[in-house]
């Protein structure tokens, strides 16, 4: 009986899952009018705000002070922590302490840590990059809390970034020493 009832489990996930993600992301994307950089580990969305006390351990857990709470204008996000990688950057701390912080589950460590998480994305513009015109450079690289597995130099002595194993942090954005910086932040898309 117990694998009559598994099957039939795995045949409604198969045949019904993907509608019932698109009524989420839909009813997320009506009730959520602003998209949010949540803490490394947070739940999805909709998971994430009805998880959420709005304690604030996560913030004092950060060592940077990079999370920030919702306004009120964030409807039923206000209160809620995120981050702006751009402005005050994420270290990608090994130990995730704002998710260890939590006393909830709207913020958990991954069983991975940071491998395959991506808190938004990182892109590189070569224009504006000194080491395109032939100066010496290597800020960004030296800051990456991740490494080469994210950014690293090639040959030439220019900065490479591997988006597979950038967390997109933030902090190459904030270190580089160009203006605008060689290196932008963007939420992921959905």
């Amino acid at each position: 009986m117990k694998d009559l009832s598994g099957n039939r489990r795995n045949f409604l996930r198969r045949a019904f899952g993907g509608a019932i993600d698109h009524v989420a992301r839909v009813t997320e994307d009506r009730l959520v009018q602003r998209r949010y950089v949540r803490p490394p580990g947070a739940l999805p969305e909709m998971g994430f705000l009805a998880a959420c006390t709005r304690c604030g351990a996560c913030a004092a857990a950060c060592p940077p002070a990079a999370i920030r709470y919702a306004g009120p204008e964030g409807g039923l996000a206000a209160g809620t922590p995120y981050l702006e990688p751009d402005q005050v950057a994420c270290v990608a701390c090994t130990d995730m302490p704002c998710a260890v912080s939590c006393p909830t589950d709207a913020l958990i460590v991954p069983p991975s840590g940071w491998t395959g998480l991506h808190l938004g994305r990182i892109t590189f513009h070569p224009e504006r990059c000194i080491t395109f015109r032939g100066d010496a450079c290597a800020i960004c690289v030296q800051a990456c809390p991740i490494g080469p597995a994210a950014l690293a130099l090639d040959t030439e002595g220019r900065p490479v970034l591997k988006l597979e194993g950038c967390v997109a942090c933030g902090v190459c954005v904030r270190e580089c020493p160009t203006l605008p910086s060689s290196l932008t932040f963007a939420p992921l898309e959905r």
